[in-house]
Parts: C-alpha cells; sequence; structure tokens
C-alpha cells in the first residue's frame, strides 16, 4: 500500500476523490482547477459559502453499515456527470476519504460505464489504493446496479432492502 494522500484522481484532472483535509484545503482545490465538490458527511467546508465560488451538494450520511447511501446515489451521478460535461472539475470527498466518497465515486463508475460494482471498485482502488467501503455501502452498491440505477420508494428492489434495513434497526433498538 502507499503512501496515503489526502486526494487522488479518479479521472485524470475532471474527477477527484479525497478527504476532509482536501476540500478545506485551498491551494489543494485551486491547484486542481476544482469547480465542484460534493461532500458525503456532515462536516463544514469553506466551498458552501456562496462567494467560494464553488458549486457545493452534500448528502447528509454517516459512515455507518445501515446509513441509506443508495437513495442518494442516482441524484449524485447525475450531479457529477452533469458537472463534468459542463467543463467542471469535481471533488468527492467524505471525512477520511476511504468509505463514503469512495462508494460513491464507485457508483459514478457504474452508472456511467455500465459496469459492475466489483470492476467499479477496481477502477477506484487503482486510483487511490487506501479505499476502505463499509460493507453496508459494498451492498448498496451491488442493489444499485439490481434497481437498474434509479432506487427509488417505487423501486421493489429498494422497498425490499429498506425494510428489512428497518427491520434489523428496530430490533436492534436503533429505530422506533
Amino acid at each position: 500500500m502507499g503512501q496515503w494522500k489526502n486526494i487522488n484522481p479518479i479521472i485524470e484532472n475532471r474527477l477527484f476523490l479525497g478527504n476532509i483535509l482536501a476540500a478545506r484545503s485551498t491551494r489543494s482545490l485551486t491547484e486542481r482547477r476544482i469547480t465542484h465538490i460534493l461532500s458525503v458527511c456532515n462536516d463544514e467546508i469553506p466551498a458552501e459559502v456562496p462567494e467560494s465560488g464553488l458549486t457545493h451538494m452534500r448528502i447528509p450520511v454517516e459512515d455507518v453499515d445501515y446509513a441509506d447511501l443508495l437513495i442518494h446515489l442516482p441524484g449524485a451521478c447525475r450531479w457529477i456527470d452533469q458537472a463534468l460535461r459542463g467543463g467542471g472539475v469535481v471533488l468527492v470527498h467524505c471525512y477520511q476519504g476511504l468509505s463514503r466518497s469512495a462508494a460513491v465515486i464507485a457508483a459514478y463508475v457504474m452508472w456511467s460505464r455500465r459496469v459492475n460494482a466489483t470492476q467499479a471498485l477496481e477502477f477506484v482502488r487503482s486510483a487511490r489504493d487506501q479505499i476502505w467501503i463499509n460493507p453496508g455501502f459494498q451492498e448498496q452498491l451491488v442493489l444499485f446496479e439490481l434497481c437498474n440505477y434509479q432506487p427509488s420508494p417505487a423501486n421493489g428492489i429498494y422497498v425490499k432492502w429498506r425494510h428489512g434495513l428497518d427491520h434489523r434497526l428496530r430490533a436492534a433498538g436503533l429505530l422506533r
């Protein structure tokens, strides 16, 4: 395993995967000409203020197996794609740049290239070898493909998974 980095290019000079330090570093953002930041966490970053000149999106999920990242993936993929098609440069980050943001980038690779979860994870890992996606998010990447990249409350596969998740959370006392 190589040296851990704050930021790595996934698609050269267009799509980056990083951690909170990369998202908060004006130098890091400027050097890479970042125009769009997708935060897959609740931590605040300077790009959220309009004066930053950056376009920002947030997916407020924790890095826990039972967090529902799946429902956010279609919107995230469309947002990244629109930014790239418009000539933007995108940073997707979470706190450590290992799990949540890596799962979102893998979903984008799946969605844009129509590859399966394993192929997408191999692609992302080839650019950032330190990724470590939690098992719940790995399962959700498989479900993302099974839902034809469109999980929603109207999609039977999503509904069945979500019902099972809610049942397990109630049984564990994590959901009322």
